[in-house]
């Protein structure tokens, strides 16, 4: 049978007040009685009513998260870094894919404020900034993570793009490569007009024009990626060298030399950016800008469960530093 509040209160020698303050961490509880109180908890497997919670508007000790696609690796990784902290700290993550469509997005934040989540970690898309404000109306905290939009207040995690992008950039230029393709999602997404932007300025400084008809606009998936690799790989002017803004494209942009027979590194290089798992498998491995994605994760729970706790009303952006992982996609052109 169930254990009950009124069964913890029995067993401990208290009252179902000194109980509910145990459980939800308020009112002035000896530490004496309070592990008294949990050890009985978990010795009768009592698990604390989340609904019921919500009704009485306390706590329900969940968080939402928002990513655009959890196939893709990234978003993969980044959720279970949240899913590991969140545990840590005694929350549970409901994750939503959105396909980063503002639509799925206002369905799925809908569910969520229904679910009475104590806030909502966003690593999707959203091109609606009114969608936010909406959300940030209510006091609910909000955590953006590989994602920016500079014009709300509202805490951040990111990788510094922009210099990861000279990182890509300086590697291939040091490599002797001067006709270098971009594969890059959509200019709409701060953090792949960043890569480029870095990318572009980098070449600049040294001296070299980016030649635009090698730049192609992609989906995030490894099909566009491919398909745009294509394109570039049967023009009559072709690139000695590739930068894929996300290990995704990267991975396309490897099926499309395959499919032509062109050799990776011999014929052209290639440079990806994230370093997920799949970067370390491909053949050949990919050389790629690697996001601290667990510390990524880590830092969005943390700021969100401050947020949670104090009710703070400054933003933070925290900017990591990203760094290069050189494997076997990359070599001097020859």
């Amino acid at each position: 049978m169930k254990a009950t509040i009124y069964d913890i209160a029995s067993e401990a020698g208290v009252s179902i007040a000194t109980v509910s303050k145990v459980i939800n961490g308020k009112g002035k509880i000896s530490a004496e009685t309070r592990n008294a109180v949990f050890a009985i908890m978990e010795r009768l497997d009592f698990q604390p009513s989340v609904i019921a919670s919500a009704l009485t508007g306390k706590k329900t000790f969940t968080l939402g998260l928002l990513v655009p696609d959890i196939s893709n690796p990234f978003f993969a990784e980044i959720a279970r870094a949240i899913e590991d902290q969140g545990h840590q700290l005694g929350y549970s993550v409901v994750m939503c894919n959105t396909d980063n469509k503002d639509e799925k997005v206002e369905r799925y934040i809908s569910l969520l404020l229904q679910k009475s989540v104590d806030g909502i970690i966003i690593a999707t898309g959203i091109e609606k900034k009114e969608i936010l404000e909406q959300l940030m109306a209510r006091g609910l905290p909000i955590v953006l993570i590989a994602r920016e939009l500079p014009m709300l207040a509202v805490d951040t995690v990111v990788v510094d793009d922009y210099i990861g992008g000279c990182m890509a950039a300086k590697h291939l230029l040091e490599l002797g490569h001067t006709d270098i393709a971009i594969l890059a999602e959509s200019q709409k997404v701060n953090s792949s007009r960043e890569r480029m932007r870095g990318f572009k300025q980098t070449m600049s400084e040294a001296g070299l024009l980016f030649k635009e008809q090698f730049l192609k606009i992609c989906d995030y998936k490894v099909e566009d990626g491919k398909s745009k690799a294509l394109e570039l790989l049967q023009g009559v002017e072709r690139p000695t060298a590739i930068f894929a803004c996300n290990d995704m494209l990267a991975i396309g942009a490897l099926q499309a030399a395959k499919e032509m027979n062109i050799g990776v590194p011999s014929a052209i290089s290639i440079i990806s950016f994230d370093n997920t798992i799949l970067s370390s498998v491909t053949n050949p491995p990919l050389t790629t800008i690697a996001q601290p994605m667990e510390q990524m994760g880590k830092l969005a729970v943390d700021l969100i469960v401050e947020s949670i706790k104090e009710k703070k009303q400054l933003k933070q952006r925290t900017v990591l530093w990203p760094e290069i992982v050189i494997r076997e996609s990359t070599q001097e052109k020859i």
